[in-house]
């Protein structure tokens, strides 16, 4: 006969042992649907016609023209205005899809496909390609119009090669990894969460006179998001390229940036890759003057095509962790 002593407010050693093995299994499910829309994504591309994110961008673009036509006209009023519509454009549609996400059935199913739609690698592998490609065969300016697709410089005084470069750096943080993060950290909710801030970001997030208050909480809020995946994502980089000609420009040109995330992954992209991108660029008729991040020579046709590469090794390396971590802690 047996006997087993359990002391009195600890955790008996088989419950900690299951306890472990469903952590593990959440972690290897999590890894598995991330894996499942990666590849789907990359096979599919996005949707050409009936885009979910298309329709939320007009739903904003309406949300903006009845404030504006109803709101008061002061600085605070707007700022209160746009933060407002900020919370009730992410926050309904992010508790919705928490909702889905829990039942008890079709919850994965319906993560699996919000993280497809809301992911952005396969576009950002197209776009940037066309132009590398354009490049190549000497079209200046189909190159311009496809990049301008992408940036919202001014096509015909940008460096093309330069600013497709730190579009498919940034964008990988912003458009790829971000999402990624986020809905390993809180499933399909997270990812759709990050994906709405970001677009909101883009449509709201500048510092003109238009938008400089009342798209004060939708840049806040992608910064805020942001934080974390930025910085991971200037670590991939770093690691999967010149490391530390990559750290050192990080850590020495990171906060000259306007942007407290663009600049880490600005800078250990490019470090990495070892270019020189940023410096003046035309906005509207007005050049700006930015600071030169990176070293080495400016960007070739063909460092579009080392970029996108960059970008696929770093969301291939976490996927690796995130499946490792997700075997190991269920065997």
């Amino acid at each position: 006969m047996s006997s087993s002593i359990t002391i009195a407010g600890a955790t008996p050693a088989g419950q900690r042992h299951d306890h472990g093995r469903a952590r593990g299994s959440a972690v290897l499910t999590t890894a598995l649907l991330m894996l499942a829309a990666v590849i789907a994504d990359w096979m599919l591309g996005e949707p050409r016609r009936h885009h979910p994110l298309v329709g939320f961008g007009k739903l904003a673009e309406r949300t903006e023209a009845w404030i504006r036509r109803y709101a008061g006209q002061s600085p605070r009023g707007f700022r209160m205005q746009g933060a407002l519509a900020v919370l009730a454009l992410t926050l309904v549609p992010t508790g919705a899809a928490a909702t889905l996400s829990a039942l008890p059935a079709a919850g994965a199913v319906f993560d699996l496909v919000l993280l497809y739609f809301a992911l952005g690698h396969r576009s950002l592998h197209d776009h940037a390609r066309q132009v590398a490609r354009a490049q190549q065969q000497g079209h200046d300016g189909e190159a311009r119009r496809l990049a301008g697709r992408m940036v919202s410089r001014d096509r015909d005084a940008m460096d093309v090669p330069a600013a497709t470069t730190e579009s498919v750096l940034e964008n990988g943080s912003d458009g790829v990894f971000g999402t990624l993060f986020w809905f390993a950290v809180a499933g399909g909710a997270g990812a759709l969460l990050h994906r709405l801030a970001n677009t909101l970001d883009a449509m709201w997030g500048h510092r003109d006179e238009r938008y400089a208050h009342f798209g004060w909480a939708a840049a806040r809020l992608d910064d805020l998001l942001n934080f974390v995946p930025a910085r991971l994502t200037a670590l991939s980089y770093a690691l999967l390229g010149r490391t530390g000609q990559a750290l050192a420009c990080w850590q020495r040109q990171a906060g000259v940036w306007d942007s407290p995330n663009a600049g880490p992954v600005m800078a250990a992209g490019a470090g990495a890759l070892g270019v020189l991108v940023g410096g003046p660029a035309r906005y509207q008729g007005v050049w700006r003057s930015r600071p030169i991040l990176g070293k080495g020579r400016r960007p070739t046709a063909g460092d579009i095509e080392r970029a996108l590469g960059l970008v696929r090794r770093s969301v291939w390396l976490w996927l690796g962790i995130l499946l490792s971590v997700g075997v190991l802690t269920n065997a």
